[in-house]
């Protein structure tokens, strides 16, 4: 002991003569102390024995092992044997062996290292510890455990500081409530703030999120998410530009190139801003919203402003409000607002609810302009109210209903300024095969019709007051026309046929209204929107 006595004197006396910039590594303990010039040249090695460990002071940190290489030259030393780096209550790192650098600050542990903070356990088989810059990293696959989180990554840098980690490759984080797997997210241990700068998954329990980026407040799960976001929304899947979810109130919205993919009731809903609310069984999307059902192998279009969808899954109903257009390979319609029951196959297309006072200043052709409108191959009908019913079992179109101001127009098959026409109050019609079959117009109907022999050759204009009429189609073209309760017309020749007297009160032609095309849904002002993104 004598020999160490002397030694620490030595040691005192040089460390006072040097720089006070620069501190020199202290022995504060050791069993005995030799040196193997051969071996270890220029080392002190500084041993236990049964009653002492090596231990070892620089700059607020000691050092406990079981065998140290002491390198005074270099103000180093090589250290192994249950190791335990103590930085007072700010941090522990022990491990098999452990490297340090005096003048740089720097330590470099490995095998079984375990480095502490108050806040949070590091496990990884290499560290690296930088005393300067206050971060510690590894290269090695590592694992930390903070609360009820516990991460894993094949690299990771921790900042002391801010009490932040980088990881990178193969990161996971383990939660009772969710999984998160990314190639790279930053990770703060105070707050539970994690941001993702790569592909990122995180799955809960009835919820995953893709991305490759965006923030995440793993306490809360309540995150924003931006680059090809992806949300799996119990069977709802949402992408977007930019999505925001927050667990707790079962909620999410996102915005730019908004899609709700619903693959239990085979939907798609797009636009350009959405919000769910998963608890409430509801969805809302507006800026260019579209809808298309699929519906046995072909698809029913339905734009509109705004569209809502609510109600559980197997009793779905799809609104729409203002400038509703729809597009189907056997149906076109326009209206102010839509309601779809998904359950019955029911589908309401309505006009904006006018006053009396404001309907009377209106005239029939006003009226009729304002009206709700459906198109069947070259038929055109509009209405107050228009329903289309569809079998569910088919899943094709089974009955047609209009209430109030019924006009029914089609283009003559032969001579293009003329339209065979039909008004009354009331429609009802029936499909077969999802063509139209049939209509059966009631009260005050009236029709005028332009009649041709079987060899093409004009007979004259049939212009006939009715009870009710039953016309009946081939190929969406008229067939057949009935007459009930005492009808009330003629035939007008053509040298008879007056100009004025070749359309029906309230008759309007609105064939370029009619869209052929998903672009048609859309209208100019929609393609000027101007979209706010989520911030």
């Amino acid at each position: 002991m004598k020999f160490i006595n002397n030694f620490f004197i030595f040691l005192l006396t040089v460390n006072l003569a040097n720089s006070q910039e620069q501190r020199i590594i202290e022995i504060i303990q050791a069993g005995k102390s030799i040196r193997n010039s051969t071996d270890f040249p220029g080392a002190n090695i500084l041993q236990r024995d049964d009653n002492s460990r090596v231990i070892l002071f620089h700059d607020g940190a000691k050092i406990e092992s079981d065998l140290s290489y002491y390198y005074f030259n270099e103000n180093s030393f090589k250290a192994n044997g249950k190791v335990n780096f103590n930085q007072g209550d700010s941090l522990s790192l022990t491990s098999d062996f452990l490297e340090y650098d005096g003048k740089s600050k720097k330590a470099f542990a490995y095998g079984n290292v375990i480095l502490l903070r108050p806040d949070m356990r590091l496990e990884t088989d290499t560290l690296y510890l930088d005393r300067i810059k206050n971060i510690a990293y590894y290269n090695s696959r590592g694992k930390i455990i903070d609360n009820d989180n516990t991460l894993r990554s094949n690299s990771g840098t921790y900042f002391m500081g801010p009490k932040k980690y980088i990881f990178k490759s193969n990161v996971t984080i383990d939660n009772p409530d969710y999984n998160v797997d990314s190639e790279e997210l930053e990770y703060y241990t105070e707050s539970n703030y994690t941001y993702f700068n790569d592909k990122t998954l995180i799955t809960g329990i009835d919820y995953s999120i893709l991305c490759k980026n965006g923030f995440y407040d793993t306490y809360s799960q309540r995150g924003f998410f931006k680059e090809n976001a992806v949300i799996n929304y119990d069977g709802k899947i949402i992408n977007g530009d930019s999505i925001y979810f927050e667990n707790e109130k079962s909620y999410a919205s996102a915005s730019f190139n908004v899609k709700i993919n619903d693959t239990i009731n085979d939907s798609i809903i797009t636009g350009h801003y959405g919000e769910i609310f998963k608890e409430k069984d509801s969805a809302i999307i507006t800026k260019n919203a579209l809808a298309v059902n699929i519906i046995k192998n072909d698809s029913l279009y339905i734009h509109s402003d705004t569209i809502t969808i609510t109600g559980p899954d197997e009793k779905k109903i799809l609104k729409g409000y203002y400038d509703v257009r729809i597009l189907k390979s056997d149906v076109r319609g326009i209206s102010d607002s839509i309601h779809f029951n998904q359950e019955t196959g029911l589908i309401k297309l309505l006009k904006q609810p006018k006053s009396s006072k404001y309907l009377k200043s209106l005239t029939d052709e006003q009226k009729n302009k304002i009206n709700p409108i459906i198109w069947f191959g070259e038929n055109q009908i509009t209405g107050d109210k228009i329903f289309l019913k569809s079998n569910m079992q088919t899943e094709e179109l089974d009955s047609l209903i209009i209430r109030g101001n019924v006009f029914m127009s089609q283009k003559d098959s032969l001579v293009n300024d003329r339209f065979n026409q039909i008004k009354g109050e009331k429609l009802d019609g029936l499909f077969t095969d999802g063509k139209l079959d049939n209509v059966f117009i009631v009260k005050n109907s009236t029709l005028l019709y332009y009649m041709y022999s079987d060899e093409g050759e004009f007979i004259g204009m049939n212009n006939t007051l009715a009870s009710s009429i039953l016309i009946k189609f081939n190929e969406n073209e008229i067939s057949e026309v009935s007459f009930y309760r005492n009808p009330d017309g003629n035939v007008i020749s053509e040298n008879k046929i007056i100009v004025n007297e070749m359309k029906l009160p309230g008759f309007i032609w609105r064939e370029n209204e009619k869209p052929e095309s998903i672009d048609d849904l859309f209208s100019e002002a929609d393609k000027k929107i101007n979209i706010v993104e989520i911030e």
